[in-house]
């Protein structure tokens, strides 16, 4: 038997030699390991008779080798193992009634590191690694002799009470495939020191470390069950903070025993009779503890796009906040399209210009949409919480009413009873031009882009280019005093105290339709491109087709004059002396609502997604909603005007109104609250009035001054984007 063991080990270490061949030589390696294999699953079937005789090795060998790997026995071919390619199976001899099944053989080497960035811990590591056990199994068979052998079987015997014949050939052929061999532990520490090819590693590279053993953690990724397994999957040792008030208290093992052997939802009972008898200073301590396992920096872990889609469901103020927590949070809160999105949920659809972007500093990636935000944002803080700045005052028209104003971009056009009108910077506030034409008072006037077009007393028309103050056109036609107007595209329409309706293209100059039909002066009037409405002195709305020039609609039920109106193409809207606001359907002629409540004239409207804002000669200004001819809000309290509300404007979500009392006044939309007074001249409450006031996203334009002298005429121009102007002028 004797010699037969030597054979064996003879032939053993011939099939390391071909594996640690087959490393270096590739495939032929492969080949005669396989042929081996095949001779030995020969010779193991003609030795199945001894296997009684063996089994005494096989239990000292099996000793042995769960020694070598902490007292884990052998996968077995049935385990959910065998099909991980981080193992490698050797062919066995014995197994069931057939005796042709294959068995996996695995041993397991712990290593520091989890992961080798220079080599990748292949099967090749392992199949050496499998040798290595083997070869010791063969050295603690040898050392232990018959005295260890005799008390492993009966071990043995109680554990493999009841199994096939097939787990003893298993146990035979454990003992038969083991050696001792220093030779390959050399080899093997080689591998690991310098790599599968023999080769050292490249320097700068961290190859793997350890006791020259695999673990199964290493092997398998398996999910923390407990909360020590928890604090190992994520680093800390496993020997956290004890309390060090003294020894630990009798029975504590056998209580922990005693909770281990509980179900689920009996250890959460347990914990939650443990915590209510716990002192603060002991719930504090396990807090402490348990805390910081669960504190996750999930953004840095998830996939950039993941984390992005994240990063939408915060408000922009958040991923202000989010953006100083660390660089690739910043990275990530810096995202052009994440700030893109946010712009259009605010309603911003232009982008910062490359000018802005041109002055951020040097290596700062800031994009262009958050700085379009951050801009809007600053803007939004002006408007509503003001500025220590004083308005630019631009002084003109002398003493004269300033009837009607415009702006755009950088220019103010301002038109008096003193039968001019001047252009002004926004910028510099100065007086670029006067025009001058008209012979008697401007009373209206519109713009767009540099074109303007202006009404007067004189019964004319004219049409200016306000960059070089040249008339360009002058309108003939109507019979009395132009009073309103209303410019879309490329056409305009005007209304006279003659009662007609003129329609003119502002291009040629030419007259293209005349509306007649109104019994009175026409007050106001209203034109989208497709319908005209106008409102008269014969308390009468008419809704009429330019083309045809026919009235589709006359819309009866006022009592007084009309002076204001709004349309916007499904809704008409008008305000009367009679005290009363008419919704009326624009396609049907139909009332809608009658809106109820002003206590005087209605001299202005303002109307915008079916939320209309009107201001009245009772010094109040309310806000509806048109749909449901609700009123929404009474814009009043102990800051409400002091006298007749003059002009209004809303946008951003801000009501503006100005009113006789010298002040405009800065109003909530959505909350009806007053916020401040964006204007107080010097002599309110004295003679001084606001006559009208302009509005856009930056900036504010106000015509001032005084029916007795107190206040000289003006226009006063407040920018609420003065940093970024700032920058522009530097």
């Amino acid at each position: 038997m004797d010699e037969e063991l030597k054979e064996r080990r003879e032939e053993e270490e011939e099939r390391i030699d071909g594996l640690a061949e087959r490393e270096r030589g590739g495939k032929d390696g492969t080949l005669n390991i396989q042929s081996r294999r095949r001779e030995e699953e020969e010779e193991e079937e003609e030795e199945e008779e001894e296997e009684g005789t063996e089994m005494m090795k096989a239990g000292a060998a099996d000793k042995a080798r769960r020694e070598l790997i902490g007292g884990h026995t052998p996968i077995s071919a049935s385990s959910s193992f065998t099909s991980s390619p981080f193992l490698s199976s050797c062919r066995g001899g014995g197994g069931e009634e057939d005796g042709e099944d294959d068995e996996v053989r695995v041993a397991i080497v712990t290593i520091e590191d989890e992961s080798c960035p220079s080599e990748p811990f292949g099967t090749a590591h392992l199949e050496m690694a499998n040798q290595i056990a083997r070869t010791e199994d063969g050295e603690k068979e040898a050392e232990g002799g018959e005295t260890e052998g005799a008390e492993e079987e009966k071990e043995d015997e109680d554990e493999e009470d009841g199994d096939s014949d097939g787990r003893e050939e298993e146990e035979e052929e454990d003992t038969e495939v083991t050696s001792p061999s220093l030779h390959l532990q050399s080899q093997m520490k080689r591998k690991l020191d310098h790599g599968p090819d023999g080769r050292p590693f490249p320097s700068g590279k961290k190859h793997c470390k350890g006791n020259g053993y695999l673990s199964p953690s290493s092997l398998v990724q398996a999910t923390p069950t407990t909360f020590g397994d928890l604090r190992l999957a994520n680093g800390h040792s496993a020997q956290r903070r004890r309390v060090t008030s003294g020894p630990p208290p009798s029975g504590l093992q056998d209580w922990l025993h005693t909770f281990q052997t509980w179900s689920g939802p009996e250890r959460l009972l347990a914990l939650d009779e443990l915590i209510d008898r716990c002192e603060t200073s002991q719930v504090k301590h396990m807090m402490q503890v348990i805390e910081p396992q669960f504190q996750r920096d999930f953004i840095s872990l998830l996939p950039k796009e993941l984390a992005l889609y994240v990063l939408t469901f915060l408000p922009p103020r958040d991923l202000l906040q989010a953006a100083q927590t660390c660089r690739y949070w910043r990275i990530l809160a810096e995202d052009n399209l994440l700030w893109r999105e946010k712009c259009r949920e605010e309603g911003i659809s232009e982008c910062a210009s490359s000018r802005r972007r041109k002055s951020v500093r040097p290596g700062g990636a800031v994009s262009p949409w958050k700085s379009a935000y951050i801009r809007q944002h600053r803007i939004e803080n002006n408007w509503r919480k003001g500025d220590t700045r004083e308005p630019m005052v631009l002084k003109g028209h002398d003493d004269h009413v300033i009837t009607c104003l415009q702006f755009s971009g950088d220019l103010i056009v301002s038109g008096s009873d003193d039968n001019t009108l001047k252009v002004w910077s926004a910028i510099t506030g100065k007086c670029l031009r006067t025009l001058t034409g008209h012979t008697g008072g401007v009373w209206c006037s519109q713009m767009a882009a540099a074109t303007v077009i202006s009404g007067s007393t004189d019964r004319t028309l004219r049409v200016w280019d306000a960059e070089s103050g040249e008339c360009v056109h002058t309108l003939y036609g109507h019979t009395s005093t132009v009073r309103c107007m209303h410019l879309h595209g490329n056409r305009v329409v005007s209304g006279s105290r003659d009662t007609t309706l003129r329609v003119w293209d502002v291009s040629t100059g030419r007259c293209e339709h005349v509306l007649t039909g109104h019994v009175a002066a026409v007050r106001c009037v209203q034109y989208n491109g497709r319908r005209v409405v106008s409102g008269g002195y014969d308390y009468m709305v008419k809704v009429w087709d330019p083309e045809t020039e026919a009235c589709l609609h006359t819309l009866q039920g006022h009592t007084n004059r009309v002076y204001s109106l709004q349309f916007d193409g499904a809704f008409v809207v008008s305000g009367s002396l009679d005290t009363s606001i008419r919704v009326w359907d624009a396609e049907t002629g139909g009332c809608v609502h009658t809106l109820t409540g002003h206590q005087s004239l209605t001299s202005g409207m303002e109307l915008r997604d079916n939320i209309l804002v009107s201001g009245n000669a009772d010094s109040t200004v309310r806000v509806w909603d048109i749909r449901t001819g609700q009123c929404l809000h009474t814009l009043q309290g102990p800051n409400k005007h002091q006298s007749a509300v003059t002009c209004l404007q809303f946008c951003r979500g801000l009501v503006l109104s100005s009113s006789d009392d010298g002040t405009v006044k800065l109003w909530d939309l959505r909350t009806g609250a007053w916020l401040r007074d964006v204007v107080a001249l010097q002599s309110r409450g004295s003679g001084g009035v606001v006559w009208r006031i302009r509005a856009s996203d930056t900036r504010l334009v106000c015509a001032a001054g005084s029916r007795n002298g107190t206040e000289e005429t003006k226009l006063l121009v407040l920018d609420f984007d003065l940093e970024d102007r700032k920058k522009e002028t530097d």
